[in-house]
């Protein structure tokens, strides 16, 4: 199958972070024919540093990259057409589709959410109003029921065997600019929105019973820290305050994000495409999902916490829970944050366990580039 997939990058890197993963996907395990389509391409360069932002066209990794401006080049429509996240198409690109014979299967893909009705509303089709068209609502999800996860075949197996090597860890932090890990500590990684309550986790993991070894990647989240400590903070230095020590490290592209939550005992991140790596490291982690207007981010959270916590007792539960509220919710005092960061350390080697189970479960389920697959496959029949 031919496709097309139509990126229009909104919040810098969590759009074309899952369009970009899945285009390789479809590519390499469905021998898929790829175009993708992106309107900015400095942002991908960020995840995909090989990038030619000058380029209008290029192939990487066996798929033809195209930049999608306004002047919009005529082309013949793939067997499949998917909008990334609602983006809308150029319309004469969706008057070629009308004339393509077959047509194509028109894919709408969702944002991912574990709320109940998501498995109601997947697959839904939705007839265009003036032509012979139909768009196919498609939700990645955490059931049977959804469209799955991004999830590489290979994956388990490659995290695996990072994980239990100590020579390619240390490599790894050599690589980008960390320093050595300390004996004893707990290293973490943080990538977050700059509105999360960053002075109040700093002060937090200083005082806290352990010591803490924070990797935080170039970004808004860092630009924070460094209005917060006054400090330069460039990639491969680093700032101390009590029992914390935390290190600037660059921008990572999307393999070595992975090897950093790998590496890491504890994994703050955000949006989406972060949100399922760290799910998927089996590591302990703390979500910052996107603000949107009237809370609906936190009913989102509250979705997800209700399956990820289902199998833990009580106690681990309500740790995970209150941290995670804490760190998304309105500004609490000293006090309420240090019990909350010294309930997440009396919980965590369960909380270890539960997400190594946890990571099991996702990547034992059929993938989201299996499941486009086989329902673009059958609607072309």
């Amino acid at each position: 199958m031919s496709w097309d997939i139509f990126c229009s990058v909104v919040d810098n890197f969590g759009d074309i972070g899952v369009s970009w993963r899945l285009a390789r996907q479809l590519a390499s395990e469905q021998g898929a024919r790829v175009r993708l389509w992106v309107d900015n391409l400095h942002s991908f360069q960020a995840l995909c540093p090989e990038l030619d932002v000058l380029a209008p066209v290029q192939t990487l990794h066996g798929i033809e990259i195209r930049h999608w401006t306004p002047e919009f080049a005529a082309v013949e429509p793939g067997d499949v057409v998917l909008e990334a996240f609602g983006c809308r198409l150029p319309e004469a690109f969706v008057a070629a589709m009308a004339l393509r014979a077959p047509r194509p299967v028109w894919i709408n893909l969702e944002y991912l959410s574990a709320e109940d009705w998501v498995e109601s509303h997947h697959g839904l089709a939705s007839p265009h109003p003036r032509l012979p068209l139909v768009k196919y609502f498609f939700f990645p999800g955490f059931t049977a029921r959804s469209g799955g996860l991004p999830v590489e075949r290979d994956f388990a197996p490659r995290r695996d065997a990072f994980q239990a090597d100590a020579t390619a860890i240390a490599a790894f932090r050599v690589a980008i600019g960390a320093a050595p890990a300390e004996p004893g500590v707990l290293n973490a990684s943080l990538f977050c929105y700059a509105h999360a309550p960053l002075a109040e986790l700093l002060e937090t993991l200083g005082k806290g019973a352990i010591g803490v070894d924070c990797l935080v990647p170039a970004g808004a989240g860092l630009e924070r820290i460094r209005s917060i400590t006054g400090a330069a903070l460039r990639p491969g230095e680093a700032w101390r305050r009590g029992r914390l020590r935390l290190q600037a490290v660059p921008f990572l592209d999307q393999d070595g994000y992975d090897r950093l939550l790998w590496a890491s005992d504890l994994n703050f991140v955000r949006g989406e495409d972060s949100f399922v790596r760290a799910q998927l490291a089996a590591r302990p982690i703390v979500w910052q999902p996107y603000r949107q207007e009237e809370g609906s981010h936190l009913v989102k959270m509250q979705a997800f916490l209700g399956r990820y916590c289902l199998g833990m007792d009580a106690a681990q539960a309500a740790s995970v829970r209150g941290f995670w509220e804490a760190w998304n919710g309105p500004s609490a005092g000293g006090d309420a944050w240090a019990g909350l960061w010294a309930s997440v350390l009396a919980v965590r080697p369960a909380w270890g366990d539960s997400a190594l189970t946890w990571a099991g479960v996702l990547g034992g389920a059929p993938t989201l580039a299996d499941n486009l697959a086989l329902f673009c496959q059958n609607k072309l029949k």
